[in-house]
């Protein structure tokens, strides 16, 4: 239940609010000047504050008094109430965090109606929050790879120039992550950015999603309803999975594309947008052309800029600083102490082939977190990770020194074991020579004379 703070001077205003407000189902305190409202703010955060501006006999105004809860907890939110309200106040309460000014005398009808769309946007906002830390809306690519560089320059080069893009990637590569680093550096950046899945919706629900519906007959009981399209004017829309829009629809995407310009299901009045149209695919769109499940006119009008997002495995230098972000972001959001990855996981995480991308990858580390607690700089192993990141690693990762290499000489002790490190090596940066000498600390001719010298040919380094 909602509880809500009352604070006047005025017992009568008091008793008239505490009464309106328990009539609608709500738990309600009450304050009569700024020391007890302090007091029960801080003894239990309310889910609303109703603040009267002016307090007689009291240490803080209504706007001091605002001042301090914005500081205490931003999140709450404050309706402010006053018998002798000017416009400058209420500019100055809704600048300082209130979330609206009501004049007094005010209707009880209009008390309840602001108080619910208080409550409403905190509890939204308080969610988004949430979803933002635990989903972890990424909006910038980690890794220094020459492929993740590579791509931030693309990103950095198209962003300001409005065009479309059409991103191809593995599922779970960042596709998304590109596409709202693309919004953000855009000149769209302080205007929305909406997604529509199209791989999720039903082919008769697409429509309604994408172009909204006008109002029906009784507007009480079919209201208007805006789609994606009309609620990302001015901003960017992302329409991810593009090859699972249904072929009917394509048409009118191209017409779209072409006029800025659509109409609400149910309605005959052309509804002009301003939308950035970024779009995203896993397939490969030139093989669904050739089979008739997509337009080429609508491949062409997208195809503007076309933007490869690589997958994991094409960048596995980049997997520690990943593992490592997404460590800290699994760290913040269950309170667990953020603990690094021993040399032998982060191998072992840099060999698996990562069929899920960077979004398999992060859950990984969210299961590494919850069912593997420790203290805090106690480093992950090799062992902690799930049985088929282990079960698929390469055998040059487990070397045993204990076993029939204690049996050979010094020399052909060694050969073993730099043959071993070596394809390991290899097989963790994808097979290039030049990330794999750095990392050993061998120049690269030195580097090639050794693998000549083991014996180690491209056929021993895995498939890459």
């Amino acid at each position: 239940m909602s509880e809500i703070l009352i604070i006047d001077d005025e017992p009568d205003i008091r008793l008239l609010v505490d009464a309106i407000l328990q009539d609608e189902g709500y738990a309600t305190r009450n304050a009569g000047n700024s020391d007890e409202a302090l007091a029960a703010f801080r003894e239990r955060r309310p889910s609303l504050v109703v603040l009267d501006v002016w307090l007689q006999n009291s240490p803080l105004d209504g706007l001091d008094l605002l001042k301090v809860m914005k500081a205490e907890d931003e999140g709450v939110p404050v309706v402010i109430i006053s018998g002798h309200g000017t416009i400058e106040m209420a500019v100055n309460a809704i600048q300082l965090g209130a979330y609206d000014f009501i004049e007094k005398p005010f209707k009880s009808d209009r008390l309840i109606l602001v108080i619910q769309r208080a409550l409403e946007a905190a509890r939204l906002a308080a969610e988004n929050a949430e979803l933002r830390l635990r989903a972890g809306a990424d909006s910038s690519l980690t890794g220094d790879s020459p492929a993740i560089n590579g791509l931030r320059h693309a990103i950095e080069k198209v962003a300001p120039t409005g065009s479309r893009v059409l991103l191809s990637g593995a599922a779970g590569a960042g596709k998304e992550v590109v596409a709202r680093m693309i919004h953000a550096s855009s000149k769209r950046a302080d205007q929305p950015f909406m997604v529509l899945n199209c791989a999720i919706l039903a082919p008769e629900r697409f429509e309604m999603e994408l172009f909204g519906t006008e109002a029906g007959a009784d507007p009480q009981a079919q209201p208007r309803r805006a789609g994606v399209l009309e609620r990302a004017h001015g901003g960017t829309l992302l329409l991810d999975e593009i090859a699972d829009m249904p072929v009917e629809t394509q048409g009118k995407i191209v017409r779209v594309l072409q006029d800025q310009a659509f109409e609400r299901i149910g309605g005959s009045t052309r509804v002009k947008v301003d939308v950035r149209i970024i779009a995203s695919t896993a397939r490969d769109l030139q093989a669904a052309i050739g089979a008739g499940r997509f337009r080429q006119d609508l491949y062409y009008r997208l195809a503007v800029v076309p933007l490869r997002v690589p997958s994991l495995r094409e960048r596995r230098e980049d997997i520690p600083a990943l593992a490592q972000h997404f460590l800290k972001r699994a760290a913040d959001t269950s309170g667990l102490p953020l603990r690094p990855l021993s040399s032998e996981a982060l191998a072992a995480l840099q060999v698996h082939d990562w069929p899920g991308n960077v979004r398999q990858l992060r859950n990984v580390m969210d299961w590494l977190m919850i069912m593997h607690p420790g203290e805090p700089g106690e480093p992950f192993r090799a062992e902690h990770l799930p049985a088929e990141i282990g079960a698929h690693a390469p055998r040059a990762l487990a070397i045993d020194p204990l076993a029939d290499i204690m049996a050979l000489p010094l020399r052909e002790a060694r050969d073993v074991f730099e043959t071993q490190y070596l394809q390991a090596q290899l097989l963790r940066f994808g097979g290039n020579i030049s990330r794999t000498a750095n990392f050993v600390g061998m120049e690269r001719s030195a580097l090639h004379r050794k693998l000549k010298q083991l014996g180690i040919g491209a056929e021993d380094r895995g498939a890459l």
